[in-house]
């Protein structure tokens, strides 16, 4: 979803570009914008959904936005979307509507939270970013593909959007299901000190770094355990360079 996200916000990288500028970033260091788009949206699905008034300000500085009192009073609103029965998808479409009125150019926030609002209403344990695929359409002659709190009909688009995005979750799901159950399976296979970690890492990751390195697996270790890995067929490299390589499922 975060190439979605750059889709929106203009910007021209591929998901390549966006996954590297985040994973092969220095230690500790400013990933730059695209690498700070990109852990706005890991960050929406690696945390249980809620949204404080610290989160706000956090998520707001990934995505470039400057805090201001217009902004603050969001935290707010999404506790009286909750707090009324209204379908999850209506109160997403409302949160959505919302963001864009008090400030126009925070639209990509709206569509942040929105997520968080579905995950909420719904119970989730971790928000899915359903809506800002759809959210980020391409463009065509000129106009914004996808979905537009200026256009009218939100609340339909956004059950439509809710639905899509499901089926799609749904599909990526199946696609990666036997993947990892490749990976697991070959998991007594593996006799490198340190397997363990790197495993949970791959499963718990997008991707993992060729040059991984923990204190019980070295980065020559590490190097000949993903080799080993990718000749079971259990994970790929997701890079295709001979360097500075990425692997996940």
């Amino acid at each position: 979803m975060d190439l979605a996200a750059a889709r929106h916000a203009g910007r021209s990288e591929d998901e390549n570009a966006l996954r590297d500028a985040w994973v092969l970033r220095p230690p500790h260091g400013d990933p730059g914008p695209s690498g700070r788009l990109f852990a706005a949206w890991r960050r929406l699905t690696e945390r249980s959904p809620g949204v404080d008034t610290a989160a706000l300000q956090s998520v707001c500085t990934l995505l470039g936005l400057g805090w201001n009192d217009r902004l603050a009073f969001l935290s707010d609103e999404i506790d009286q979307q909750l707090a009324a029965s209204r379908p999850a998808p209506l109160a997403a479409a409302a949160v959505v509507r919302t963001v864009a009125a008090v400030q126009p150019s925070a639209e990509l926030l709206g569509w942040w939270l929105a997520d968080q609002v579905l995950a909420l209403r719904l119970r989730w344990p971790l928000p899915v970013p359903l809506l800002m695929a759809e959210a980020g359409g391409p463009r065509r002659a000129g106009r914004r593909g996808g979905l537009s709190p200026q256009r009218d009909g939100l609340d339909v688009t956004v059950c439509v959007a809710v639905a899509r995005g499901a089926a799609r979750a749904c599909r990526l799901a199946a696609e990666i299901a036997p993947r990892a159950a490749r990976l697991d399976a070959v998991v007594p296979k593996l006799r490198a000190k340190g397997a363990g970690d790197a495993v949970r890492r791959l499963f718990g990751d997008d991707v993992v770094p060729g040059t991984l390195q923990t204190a019980a697996l070295s980065r020559f270790a590490a190097r000949r355990l993903f080799d080993r890995l990718v000749t079971l067929g259990a994970v790929r490299e997701l890079s295709g360079r001979s360097s500075f390589k990425l692997y996940g499922l």
